[in-house]
């Protein structure tokens, strides 16, 4: 004679074991292309707007927008391994803001040979070791950061008449963005021999770090009178240090990117100005060039986008 019981059990395991070989019922997947943004940190304003600008290009384009980075900007070997957790997932376009223009190289090779086309915006890869190794970028979006330095630098000099003794803040050291914009800074004091930078050094693209080093190069160079910072955060640390010493009348300061605290600065007088980019535009033209890019239209080589300076 049956059990009663022992028949629910059995069916009840039966159910159970047979259910356990897959997973529930999912709703018809999102056949949405999937383009992937990689920017350097999302804790720095300046690429909070490029996402903002990714993200409405994406909605217009009913596509799927992945948004990621390391936490430092500095981190570039975390930057690489997103890339690659990226290329793994198959995604179907790269959107990368790179924080080593040397370094992404190999994850650059391996993105091409699994059929995944690489846009860059705001710093370009080192052309020389992406030849080398055999690999391609689509397209670059980003400014001339070679002229934005060179307008700080003429902005600077004529603002001090043409005599200055700087001091300079740098990104990080071999980083393509910060040398084009410090070459472009020398260039643009070039015409003024009165114009000396007395001392160069990285503060890696960070307030704190711009705080620190401009309280060490006041001390080491008391009649310092301007400074240039090869970005807002490094010039906002800066203008703390130059504060705290009591010499906010006597020190000129000039930064880049024009974020919003910035752009208060130079309104409160604090600063005497800043370079503007569009880091909004720059990741909505990286996701719409992307777009095209998967619809199969060939992308300009190299898309401009434009600079201000803001004082």
């Amino acid at each position: 004679m049956t059990n009663p019981f022992r028949t629910f059990l059995l069916v009840s395991l039966a159910a159970l074991l047979g259910g356990c070989g897959r997973e529930a019922a999912k709703p018809a997947s999102d056949s949405r292309p999937v383009i992937a943004l990689v920017v350097k940190t999302l804790n720095h304003p300046f690429f909070v707007d490029m996402q903002r600008g990714a993200e409405e290009a994406a909605r217009a384009a009913n596509v799927e927008l992945i948004v990621q980075a390391a936490e430092r900007e500095v981190d570039v070997e975390r930057q690489m391994q997103i890339i690659e957790n990226l290329i793994q997932r198959k995604v179907g376009a790269l959107v990368i803001a790179p924080s080593g223009s040397r370094e992404v190289v190999p994850v650059i090779v391996k993105a091409n040979r699994a059929g995944i086309p690489v846009l860059t915006v705001d710093t370009r890869v080192d052309a020389a070791a992406l030849a080398g190794a055999g690999g391609q970028v689509a397209t670059f979006i980003g400014s001339d950061n070679h002229e934005g330095g060179r307008i700080a630098g003429q902005f600077l000099a004529e603002k001090l008449g043409g005599r200055g003794r700087i001091v300079v803040l740098e990104g990080i050291p071999g980083h393509e963005t910060g040398d084009a914009r410090l070459r472009g800074f020398r260039e643009g004091i070039r015409a003024h021999p009165g114009m000396v930078v007395v001392a160069s050094q990285p503060a890696n693209w960070e307030r704190d770090q711009g705080y620190n080093v401009c309280q060490n190069l006041l001390q080491a160079h008391p009649d310092v009178n301007a400074l240039f910072a090869a970005n807002d955060l490094m010039a906002l640390g800066a203008l703390e240090a130059i504060a705290a010493a009591g010499r906010r009348r006597q020190v000129t300061v000039v930064g880049f990117d024009a974020l919003d605290e910035a752009r208060a600065a130079v309104k409160a007088g604090a600063m005497a100005g800043t370079i503007a980019q569009n880091p909004a535009l720059m990741g909505r033209t990286g996701v719409e060039r992307a777009v095209a890019l998967l619809r199969g239209e060939a992308p300009p080589v190299e898309i401009g986008v434009p600079i201000e300076l803001i004082k």
